[in-house]
């Protein structure tokens, strides 16, 4: 851990820096400040094969220098735009002044006056951001998310056999099995994760207040808005948000984080469930030399993993419900408080890649024991009740549910032998009783 890590305010950057890392290139101010110089870029580019008349002659074998100015941008660059700041006090304007700084050096100072071009500090912002977070969802969230999806899928394959005792409301239930019920949390996880590929990485472009004013007063006779959309999405990869005001409206971001919030929720419940399952002794936890459980308790073997996850991803849940909450209100045509919640997107993404990470790490852990769970079924043959009277039901034996309850609420074990002896006073035929009789907590696990 280096010096700058033990003074960091927050832990993502601090004590988990080796588990968020990862996202810096997307989420960081460097990052930001790159994405803006690159949409400056190709914006100018798009000028020129639009073309201006003003562009016309400017040599297309310069496009690449051009694009070097992002594809080879380094920290010294983002300090030099840091520094640009100090004196201009505006972010976006200090990018479009290192640009033509770039332009002067490449002997283009002629053309420099068309970087920023009738747009307004929010055309940047509005397609940085969300080509930054389309980014980062696909190329760091994803991937994290689909480790523990696919470690999820390999247990519940190992563990489709392994019969379990359910229970609802904190008391036995109807048995289920183990691998089942993990894939329960894998379906509900993949049917928000088809949302979440469905919702657009929307974004503004369109002049001050969203109207091209300054476009179309300087050349009226061009197609702005058509040249904004095909800018947007055919260049950027981006959805075009037409009409806005001065910002993006960001409704289709706050269903974005909605969407990662529920995702999140889902692992809660499964940390949860196997936190459970752990304290009843269904897993153990595999220990690793060296390691200590409890500063006085030599024995615990803690689920902090499991804890860790819950506690990261209940803080990511609550910065994305704020984000989602506030975006979407502005004032009037614009007002700045947009701006410093999104400087913010990449803490719940720090937080939620966190809990994966430390979800994967106690699912590696885990050790199965079987016998816990043969105890657990065996300790409770009233479970079977539901499946004797559905049984009676079908061959119209009279009151068969008051039958089976009046077994189960009495004050005797049930066990093998007393369902057994229930079974032989019922005035059925000995087929059916058979059938009965090869009911057990075990096999009675449904589909």
């Amino acid at each position: 851990m280096q010096l700058t890590e033990l003074n960091a305010i927050s832990p993502i950057d601090g004590r988990y820096r080796n588990k968020t890392e990862n996202l810096a290139p997307f989420f960081s101010e460097e990052a930001l400040i790159k994405y803006r110089v690159r949409v400056e870029v190709e914006y100018f580019i798009a000028l020129c094969n639009l073309p201006l008349p003003q562009l016309k002659g400017f040599d297309h074998t310069l496009f690449n220098d051009l694009r070097d100015i992002y594809n080879g941008f380094s920290s010294e660059d983002a300090l030099a735009i840091k520094e640009i700041e100090k004196t201009t006090n505006h972010d976006v304007k200090a990018v479009e002044y290192f640009i033509k700084q770039k332009f002067d050096a490449l002997g283009l100072s002629a053309h420099k006056e068309f970087i920023h071009f009738g747009l307004t500090s929010q055309d940047i912002n509005n397609t940085s951001i969300p080509l930054s977070l389309k980014e980062a969802v696909y190329e760091a969230y994803l991937p994290c998310l689909n480790e523990v999806i696919a470690r999820l899928k390999e247990l519940a394959a190992e563990w489709a056999d392994i019969p379990m005792l359910a229970r609802t409301h904190g008391q036995p239930a109807s048995p289920t099995r183990l691998g089942k019920e993990i894939q329960v949390f894998i379906t509900r996880i993949e049917e928000q994760l088809n949302t979440l590929k469905t919702i657009p990485y929307a974004a503004k472009f369109g002049g001050a207040t969203g109207n091209y004013n300054a476009h179309h007063v300087a050349y009226p006779n061009k197609d702005w808005k058509a040249f904004g959309t095909s800018f947007v999405e055919e260049v950027l990869g981006l959805h075009h948000s037409f009409p806005t005001t001065q910002i993006e409206h960001y409704d289709h971001m706050a269903a974005l984080f909605d969407v990662l919030k529920r995702i999140n929720t889902i692992f809660i419940d499964l940390n949860r469930d196997i936190w459970t399952y752990i304290s009843m002794d269904y897993f153990k936890q595999k220990i690793k030399k060296g390691e200590v459980g409890s500063s006085a308790m030599p024995h615990k073997v803690n689920p902090i993993d499991f804890e860790n996850s819950e506690g990261n991803l209940g803080i990511a849940n609550a910065v994305f419900e704020h984000l989602s909450a506030k975006l979407p209100v502005s004032r009037l045509q614009r007002d700045l408080t947009d701006s410093t919640v999104l400087r913010n997107i990449g803490v719940p993404f720090g937080h939620t890649v966190i809990g994966f990470l430390s979800t994967l790490k106690g699912l590696n852990k885990l050790l199965l024991n079987k016998d816990k769970f043969a105890q657990d079924l065996e300790n409770n043959w009233a479970v079977v009740a539901e499946a004797i009277q559905t049984i009676l039901r079908r061959e119209g034996y009279p009151n068969p549910y008051e039958a089976l309850k009046g077994l189960t609420r009495t004050n005797e074990k049930i066990n093998r032998e007393s369902i057994a002896r229930f079974i032989d006073t019922l005035e059925v035929s000995d087929n059916i009783k058979n059938e009965l009789k090869q009911i057990t907590p075990a096999n009675y696990t449904g589909i």
